[in-house]
């Protein structure tokens, strides 16, 4: 039996299940560590560039040229995770949670090896090539690892497992940030070193994982292998009586088996899938049209009229307060439940947004209003990592059973990264044409995801995945029922 530690509740944790945990999460800190890494040297990549165009054409770069160039850098990473999301749910029935996992570090050894030997091979295709596959990776992976971990958490820490996700999300953001920097990494020399580096942890997940069991839920309930599932469980729990966890995958299993094969179609055609469907599409929304994004672009320069000496170091304290926030996160997601903490944090958002809008407006005419700004942009940062920040992304595993949750996670994460991809894009043309006032319409959005959380998201924490299933299919025969008894009072009526 392996080793045993209390953590979170009381609630008794294998080392197999810590070390199953860390070595998925390893993936969501490359993820993170890829959305950052390429904003700190943007001015040193833009000269390589110019470089390697003056090598080539003789003469410098166009502006038009350069801009279209590094806007293709940055955003060719969501197109990769846009499409590879989309394939979260077949790679994941065909490989497995883990094996998809071990062969998805390939994609991240091709983009780093890219991204490193760019400069060396004097070819800035190869950066954004590099870009894309590593967007390939971290679409794959902001799936399987929310998956992975969900179907391997005992129900108590179901919630606080899966904020270990954001969590390894934020850090890799922090650690981008700080290697970034013009005295450490973020050189000249050295940037290309900066980008490899993203191979670091792909060397130590590919180093651990072989270690950890496979999901028992995915072994028991899509492949039917009993006994290699029961093996796992007793790994994970440290027990050797798991039968009440049998008893609920063998009550999914049979469920499973007088239903057709769930597809991503069938998610929006059968009623008892589309209001979960629906639910895990909005949360994803809420997460990147809550402005989190547009905060981080402005934050440097909101930081620079408030007088401040190095602004890199001011936005890099916005990403401490992002890790701080979101390991309080980890500890009250299952004391205030995934419900609460998405409203708190979204309400809290949405005043910040609109202080800041008001703050902004007033700047010029009123000099100290900077400093409310920045006082903004903390708490518009910490309230999202409470509850939209981390809680889209393990919920979506929540609302759905065995069977539709490879779909689920793959319409959600496509919907994430889409929506991600659509602001990255368009939210410079927007923010030129509105100014300041373009947190007021992130506060508006705000306020809607708020009331459609409030009327349409149930509370997880602490149910089994049977319990949340069955809600929903509860839910939909009291609305099939009344719409029926509708139906026969208009008609006796008449």
């Amino acid at each position: 039996m392996s080793a045993r530690f209390h953590q979170i509740g009381g609630e008794q944790v294998t080392w197999t299940l810590v070390l199953s945990v860390f070595s998925a999460v390893l993936g969501s800190l490359q993820f993170g560590y890829n959305i950052g890494v390429i904003n700190a040297p943007q001015k040193i990549i833009e000269q390589s560039y110019n470089e390697t165009w003056m090598r080539r054409y003789g003469s410098p770069i166009p502006h038009s040229t350069l801009t279209t160039l590094w806007s293709l850098s940055v955003a060719i990473f969501s197109i990769g995770g846009m499409i590879s999301s989309f394939c979260v749910g077949i790679i994941s029935e065909w490989l497995g949670r883990k094996r998809a996992m071990l062969i998805n570090n390939l994609m991240a050894f091709i983009g780093g090896a890219l991204m490193g030997l760019s400069k060396l091979s004097h070819s800035y295709e190869m950066l954004i090539l590099g870009r894309f596959v590593i967007g390939v990776y971290s679409g794959l992976a902001s799936g399987l690892v929310p998956m992975y971990v969900g179907e391997i958490s005992p129900t108590r820490l179901r919630g606080a497992l899966g904020t270990l996700h954001q969590l390894a999300i934020v850090i890799g953001i922090l650690i981008a940030q700080v290697f970034g920097l013009d005295s450490i990494i973020g050189t000249e020399e050295l940037w290309p070193l900066l980008l490899g580096m993203t191979v670091l942890p792909t060397v130590l997940q590919m180093t651990f994982l072989p270690f950890c069991p496979e999901s028992p839920r995915y072994l028991y309930i899509i492949r039917g292998e009993e006994h290699h599932a029961k093996k796992c469980l007793k790994r994970l729990t440290g027990q050797q009586d798991v039968s009440d966890d049998l008893t609920e995958m063998k009550e999914e299993k049979r469920r499973m088996d007088m239903e057709c094969k769930v597809s991503i179609l069938e998610l929006f055609r059968s009623p008892q899938y589309r209001q979960p469907i629906i639910i895990a599409i909005v949360l994803q929304l809420s997460q990147q049209l809550s402005g989190i994004n547009a905060i981080f672009y402005y934050s440097t320069n909101i930081f620079e009229k408030a007088g401040v000496g190095s602004p890199v170091y001011a936005t890099i304290g916005v990403g401490v307060v992002n890790t701080a926030f979101t390991i309080a996160s980890l500890f009250l997601v299952e004391r205030a439940g995934r419900r609460t903490l998405h409203m708190l944090g979204l309400a809290g958002m949405s005043i910040c947004a609109i202080i800041m809008t008001l703050a902004l407006a007033l700047l010029e005419r009123v000099p100290w209003m900077s400093y409310i700004s920045m006082l903004s942009i903390f708490g518009f940062v910490a309230l999202f990592e409470i509850g939209p920040g981390p809680i889209p992304w393990f919920i979506v595993a929540e609302l759905f059973s065995q069977g539709p949750r490879p779909a689920a996670m793959a319409v959600a994460g496509f919907s994430n990264w889409t929506s991600n991809f659509i602001i990255a894009m368009s939210f410079q043309y927007i923010a030129d044409y509105c100014g300041p006032y373009v947190f007021l319409i992130f506060g508006v959005l705000l306020l809607f995801f708020l009331l459609f959380t409030y009327f349409r998201v149930p509370e997880t924490r602490g149910k089994t995945f049977d319990e949340i299933s069955s809600g929903f299919r509860l839910l939909n025969t009291e609305q099939k029922q009344s719409t029926e008894l509708e139906y026969l009072g208009d008609g006796s009526i008449s």
